[in-house]
């Protein structure tokens, strides 16, 4: 039988190897512990490094966004505007030669010559046997002494074109008058007005301020942007 000394000393040495090995494998047990923390540490900074970035490059991309969304505001209407300042300008002019040309009809003989001008020209369009002329109530009398003389160019000028003799009937329109407010000239129908060629004053002058925007623009606004 050993002596107790002996067995003391063999469990003292039992113990201490047990808890050597129980040392170990806690040192064991927390490196990987702190391993893994240090991982899932790692995961989690990764993961809201990346959620910043995306935030910064969400709120960078809105930024310019909006900047992009003004500039493209600012430009649209700067150029609102001067396009509204263009048509200001180009209905001025209309309305300059509006009253020049109010002006210019105020002359009898001037205005008689336009006006069988406009008949025969309206008059070369239909090429039909009866017109009816339409006009302002108060030009019924100048109207009405242009009629004779317009008939006579107009036969004149089929003469000279074709060789062959025609005429046309024109009476004055008596029931369906112009607008009084109107700058005059004169409207032709036939076919129970089905057909219609508009020779206003205002329908002319229309035309040729359509016609002449190209020059106007040109002129007036020559090397500023569209």
């Amino acid at each position: 039988m050993e002596a107790p000394a002996e067995t003391q000393k063999q469990v003292d040495g039992m113990i201490f190897h047990i808890l050597s090995e129980a040392k170990d494998k806690a040192e064991e047990i927390n490196a990987k512990a702190l391993q893994e923390f240090n991982i899932e540490k790692a995961k989690v900074v990764k993961s809201e490094k990346e959620k910043i970035q995306q935030e910064y490059e969400r709120k960078v991309k809105s930024i310019d966004t909006e900047r992009a969304i003004a500039r493209s505001t600012a430009i649209n209407k700067s150029r609102l505007e001067k396009i509204k300042a263009r048509q200001d300008v180009i209905m001025q002019i209309a309305a300059d030669s509006k009253e020049r040309l109010r002006a210019e009809l105020r002359d009898q003989a001037k205005t008689k010559e336009f006006i069988t001008s406009l008949i025969v020209q309206g008059m070369l369009m239909l090429l039909e046997d009866h017109v009816q002329v339409r006009c302002r109530s108060a030009d019924d009398a100048l109207v009405s002494s242009c009629l004779a003389g317009a008939m006579e160019r107009y036969s004149q000028a089929i003469v000279k074109e074709t060789g062959a003799a025609k005429t046309c009937k024109l009476a004055l329109d008596k029931e369906t008058k112009l607008p009084a407010d109107c700058l005059g000239g004169v409207v032709l129908t036939c076919q129970n007005g089905t057909i219609v060629i508009d020779n206003t004053v205002d329908s002319r002058m229309g035309l040729v301020l359509e016609q002449a925007k190209p020059t106007i623009r040109r002129l007036l606004f020559h090397g500023q942007e569209s």
